[in-house]
């Protein structure tokens, strides 16, 4: 008897549909082709020790079990449930009339319970453009499948539940979900306020216009100024996520298996900090079977690298690229896969290796030229792509020690929404340009024109200060969004007198 259940592949963010059919025929043996890897091939094993638990058996006859489409590799766990029902169905141990209907994706425990699997929200997107009536899948999984409306999804424990469910001899409670009640409910939760901020009002200052625009931001300062403490802060005051950006972050992390137990819909802007000693591949994803990597995790979020000369030159470079064209593509022989990169960077550091360069009272130990060298470490074409550099010094105790709490999060958000709104209708002709450090050379020159008086200003500065060339367009993205959190129409020479010094590591000074 030959019988056919359905499953999904992921591939990038999004997944395809499987097939996975069952023949149970006359002879001896147990055959599964279809390009499975050593994690499906030993679902065989798991079945038949899960399937005694309830007392059936695999059937003494010649089996195959097909993975259709047979050119895409099937990898995990997740396929244990499909090929579990099918061979049942395809044995006679249970009815095969509603098999069809459902996608079933499972990875079995020995004792017949049921595991969670990875992208569990894209495996329901796909059921429903499938037109699928439901899902069935384990039960940790259920919340976070059920953001799909239109589709039954059923959350099981156990492989008997599922069995009894298809043959009509149970009920699996349909999982429901609000999705948007539970993305208000969650909207905007962060842990860290800038409220509980001292002193340190011109950094403060830099964030909310790097949120404002968009732009990535570099903090240089000795160990203990509160550089990691701020940089954590900022996704406290950007715009609050839109539901597709919503539904976008909980598909990356689906596919990524970063869902935790208790989440459903990730409501507030992610924070990736990875250590330095990350790889390339864990940083921008891939591997032999692709994921993810820190920067897609990151998408509609912040990228938080503390200690930036401490990472490998290598991985750093690899940013360059998804910083520009926010994704990253990851190119195998068989397939090409897309994940959005879309994130802002904060970058953390030290001005030196003692850590002391340029600090108000604590003297510099380290020899001559090392300054440079350290510096050296981060390359000219990615400090290029860094908007912001914001030298960080000590709070003085005086500041410290004042109970009065500084200006809170929801404060600083709403102008930076009030900023963002303006660009937003500013760049609505623009698909997928959406703030001021996604401006192209062509909308740059049309909305970042300086007149006379501001021209001589940025001439007097490159000249005295010793700017490099790459930092004008920088400088002048910066001014204008500094314009639009006061809601002037043209940028003038306090905007960009302001934007001017927030570009410290391009001084000839620097580090000499």
């Amino acid at each position: 008897m030959l019988v056919k259940t359905f499953g999904s592949a992921i591939c990038g963010i999004n997944a395809m549909p499987i097939t996975i059919e069952v023949s149970v025929d006359n002879g001896v043996g147990f055959t599964m082709v279809g390009l499975p890897d050593s994690a499906v091939k030993e679902s065989q094993q798991r079945v038949a020790t899960a399937i005694s638990q309830f007392g059936f058996h695999i059937p003494g006859k010649h089996i195959v079990v097909n993975l259709a489409p047979a050119d895409v590799r099937k990898e995990g766990a997740a396929y244990d449930l499909t090929i579990a029902i099918g061979l049942l169905a395809a044995s006679g141990q249970m009815k095969a009339d509603n098999i069809d209907k459902y996608i079933i994706m499972g990875e079995l425990s020995l004792d017949g319970s049921l595991r969670p699997i990875k992208g569990a929200l894209p495996i329901a997107i796909q059921a429903r453009r499938e037109k699928y009536k439901g899902i069935i899948l384990p039960k940790q999984n259920a919340r976070e499948a059920a953001i799909v409306n239109n589709l039954e999804v059923y959350g099981a424990d156990t492989l008997k539940q599922v069995i009894d469910f298809l043959d009509d001899n149970g009920n699996i409670e349909i999982t429901s979900f609000d999705t948007r009640s539970e993305f208000a409910n969650h909207l905007n939760q962060y842990e860290y306020d800038f409220a509980d901020v001292k002193g340190q009002e011109v950094v403060k200052r830099a964030l909310e216009i790097a949120a404002a625009g968009g732009h990535n931001v570099i903090l240089i300062g000795p160990p203990g100024a509160g550089k990691s403490m701020l940089a954590k802060r900022l996704p406290s005051i950007l715009p609050p996520l839109s539901l597709e950006e919503s539904l976008e972050t909980t598909q990356i992390h689906s596919v990524a298996g970063k869902m935790r137990k208790e989440d459903s819909l990730i409501a507030i802007r992610p924070f990736r900090s990875p250590h330095h000693t990350v790889s390339d591949v864990a940083l921008v994803g891939g591997g032999s079977n692709p994921q993810p990597g820190e920067i897609s995790l990151a998408h509609n979020g912040v990228l938080f690298l503390d200690e930036l000369p401490e990472f490998k030159r290598q991985v750093l470079e690899v940013l360059r690229q998804p910083m520009e064209e926010r994704r990253v593509t990851i190119a195998r022989s068989k397939m090409t896969v897309d994940y959005p990169a879309s994130f802002m960077l904060i970058a953390a550091m030290n001005p030196c290796p003692c850590g002391y360069y340029n600090h108000p009272t604590i003297e510099c130990t380290c020899d001559p030229g090392v300054v440079r060298k350290y510096m050296n470490k981060i390359s000219g074409p990615l400090l290029d792509r860094i908007d912001l550099h914001i030298e960080v010094t000590p709070v003085p105790f005086k500041q410290l020690s004042e109970m009065k709490p500084g200006e809170d999060s929801a404060t600083i958000r709403k102008r930076v929404i009030a900023a963002r709104s303006i660009q937003a209708e500013r760049f609505k002709s623009y698909p997928g340009i959406h703030c001021n450090a996604q401006m192209n050379s062509k909308l740059f020159r049309q909305y970042c024109q300086l007149d006379t008086e501001c021209q001589e200003r940025m001439k007097l500065a490159m000249e005295k200060l010793g700017l490099s060339a790459r930092a004008y367009d920088r400088i002048l993205k910066v001014a204008r969004t500094i314009a639009d959190l006061d809601g002037a129409a043209n940028i003038t020479t306090e905007h960009l007198g302001e934007a001017i010094t927030y570009r410290s590591l391009d001084r000839d000074n620097w580090g000499r």
